[in-house]
């Protein structure tokens, strides 16, 4: 079980909210409760809860509002919404609580056990997101880097013809480049003067 998950608990009825409460913390839970949908956005924003517990129908901001306004904002929009209701319960309400971005929903009324367990499974879903989401942004990161490394990186690569007496290099478009300047123009490396050995004994015996 993963005790160290936090849940949000949104319901206007106090003896259901502190209910639910108690049954959640005895499992072992972190558990955040607020008695009305405003109070539940502020909460989420402050919290980043793992789970939120959400009721349907409300006072002043019905739960299908509250979901849609947690989904709709990109800050809050991975927030795991599960509604918890012993109204709304039929198969159209819930097909709408789903379609306005909820994870999940729970009918009331239900047993204690099937609730503990149904939870867990909505917190093992979450991790799994979450870890999904971490390894794509991580992967989107590893590629971006890749991308910009091969936006700076030159390569010579694959036969080279090149004339045996100028040495000049035959390129894409047929032509002959001089070598120096091909380089230059399909790699990163950068030229100094210099003089081997055979060409000062050559050029410069003298010295």
């Amino acid at each position: 079980m993963n005790v160290n998950a936090t849940i949000l608990v949104v319901n206007d009825d106090p003896e259901v909210l502190q209910i639910t409460s108690l049954l959640l913390e005895q499992a072992g839970y972190r558990v955040l409760a607020v008695d009305s949908g405003s109070r539940a956005l502020t909460t989420i924003a402050e919290e980043h809860p793992d789970l939120v517990l959400l009721d349907y129908v409300m006072p002043e901001m019905n739960g299908d509002e509250v979901c849609c306004k947690i989904k709709g904002d990109p800050a809050l929009r991975d927030t795991f919404v599960v509604f918890l209701s012993h109204n709304k319960t039929a198969s159209d309400d819930t097909i709408h609580g789903l379609e306005t971005g909820a994870d999940g929903y729970i009918a009331r009324p239900i047993a204690n056990r099937e609730l503990l367990a149904r939870v867990e499974a909505m917190l093992r879903i979450k991790r799994i997101q979450d870890e999904l989401r971490e390894a794509k942004t991580e992967a989107d990161r590893l590629n971006a880097e890749l991308q910009h490394a091969l936006a700076h990186v030159k390569r010579l690569h694959g036969l080279l013809p090149i004339c045996m007496h100028c040495h000049k290099i035959r390129t894409d478009a047929d032509s002959w480049e001089e070598l120096v300047c091909y380089i230059s123009d399909h790699s990163d490396a950068e030229f100094s003067h210099g003089i081997c050995p055979d060409c000062l004994t050559k050029y410069y015996s003298d010295f």
